[in-house]
């Protein structure tokens, strides 16, 4: 029974607690992010503790064994390497996204397979079990391994799955689910970390993977504190519009593998089916004779990725001119204006400029910087980049053209897809050793103008 009941105000950014409201939080300096939660405090013991747990011993480094580490294969190429390889046993993996863009859906895919071998329990506090069963209809999922839960209470949560012992656990979605000991409402800050604490400890304790989705707040970001993301071992995120088929699953944090690897998918009526293929997927229906695009190859993991850039040059029908950038980090596209209009001497001042990735990707690589450039000034000029060129490099405040990492991966990938000519950093030119079966005609620059000028020339 509870002794008093207490108020706190917590960040929903980084789960700081204090007594008092702050209109900026101490612990990660937002503003307007302390929400008041009323809680009971209760003596003594917490009521629950999972009844497998055992007091561990420190023993040496040398002999603890990974000979038989197993990772389940969820069927999909793509999710299995976004995983590093597969679900790690006693893994906790967080799965994020935007309602309707798929994740609920590729979870049921993955149970399609792995309830072939594995006992799979899907606990959903969303929806009821004749909506699930509606859904798994429609994909086609229909395996007697397979068992629904529709509980929101944690506590009852745990206990189904100690006395269950399945092999695999799915929860959909964390924020649905609520501790008893504590008053706050489902999906509060307070409720959602210690739901998740709980659900790792069962995980750990019982050697079973767990799957847990979560909710997205408006920036984008998992709803609820950061340390969420501490306490799981893989956090993905699912990007695209939900308007639009294609999806990538990218891994935020992965502690079993590479954060670098993205999956791509297509949504269908049939559920999320892959997309081998990304760059002839993002290359799909390319204009053609027209100024302001141009190919990029930037690397996402061990996989080198063609997209296409567009860059608007126009005039500017306000007093100051405008700046907007999509799938392309904004600061640095402001940086590689300025870089032209100090070492190139094209004006910018006084025109509105745009830039935009085609297919949703979004594109952090340094490398992708001589390509947006090329974009810009092809577009400011009116020159059509020819159908069959890419470029790839970084560019300095100096106008120079820095080498990047894996150009022969990159070249390799252009030279599959039908790409006969490459713009490239003379340094790597220098370096660059190419497979005997790769032809293509390799450009190397060492400025900003001498792209230009190269560009010029291959009209």
């Amino acid at each position: 029974m509870a002794d008093k009941i207490k108020t706190m105000f917590v960040c929903s950014e980084c789960g700081y607690e204090s007594a008092k409201w702050f209109g900026k939080c101490p612990g990660c300096g937002q503003w307007n992010t302390m929400s008041e939660e009323v809680r009971e405090v209760f003596k003594g013991k917490s009521s629950f503790a999972p009844k497998t747990a055992i007091p561990s011993k420190a023993i040496p480094i040398t002999e603890i064994s990974t000979e038989d580490e197993e990772r389940y294969y969820t069927g999909s190429k793509e999710l299995d390497r976004v995983l590093g390889g597969g679900i790690v046993k006693g893994s906790l993996i967080l799965l994020g996204g935007d309602p309707g863009i798929g994740k609920s859906t590729i979870l049921l895919q993955i149970c399609a397979h792995l309830g072939k071998i594995l006992k799979i329990l899907y606990i959903s506090g969303e929806e009821s079990k004749r909506q699930i069963k509606l859904r798994a209809a429609r994909l086609g999922v229909n395996c007697e391994n397979l068992y629904i839960l529709t509980e929101t209470n944690i506590e009852n949560v745990t206990e189904h799955i100690q006395n269950e012992k399945p092999d695999l656990v799915m929860v959909d979605s964390i924020q649905t689910m609520s501790f008893r000991e504590l008053s706050s409402s489902p999906g509060s800050v307070t409720q959602v970390r210690e739901c998740t604490n709980i659900l790792m400890r069962t995980s750990k304790s019982l050697d079973i993977p767990c799957i847990v989705v979560g909710h997205v707040n408006k920036d984008g970001a998992i709803a609820g504190p950061k340390v969420l993301e501490h306490i799981v071992d893989a956090v993905l995120y699912f990007e695209g519009d939900r308007q639009m088929s294609y999806r990538i699953l990218r891994a935020v944090k992965n502690r079993y593998g590479s954060t670098n690897e993205i999956g791509v998918f297509q949504m269908s009526d049939s559920g999320l089916s892959e997309v081998e293929n990304p760059s002839l997927m993002l290359l799909s229906g390319r204009p053609k004779n027209v100024s302001g695009t141009c190919v990029a190859c930037p690397m996402e993991g061990s996989r080198p990725i063609l997209a296409e850039i567009q860059g608007l040059v126009t005039n500017s029908g306000y007093g100051n001119a405008r700046r907007m950038s999509t799938g392309f980090d904004y600061n640095r596209m402001s940086m590689l204006l300025a870089v032209l209009e100090k070492r190139c001497g094209y004006y910018f001042s006084s025109l509105d400029a745009y830039v935009n990735v085609i297919g949703g990707l979004r594109l952090d690589e340094p490398a992708t910087d001589l390509a947006v450039a090329i974009s810009l000034v092809s577009s400011l000029k009116d020159i059509v980049i020819p159908e069959n060129l890419l470029a790839f490099g970084e560019i300095g405040l100096t106008g120079e053209i820095r080498a990047v990492s894996h150009a022969a991966q990159r070249v390799s990938e252009a030279a599959r897809l039908g790409f006969e000519k490459c713009i490239l950093p003379y340094h790597n030119l220098r370096n660059i050793v190419l497979p005997k079966d790769v032809e293509i005609d390799l450009i190397g620059v060492r400025t900003i103008q001498d792209a230009v000028a190269a560009l010029v020339r291959q009209r």
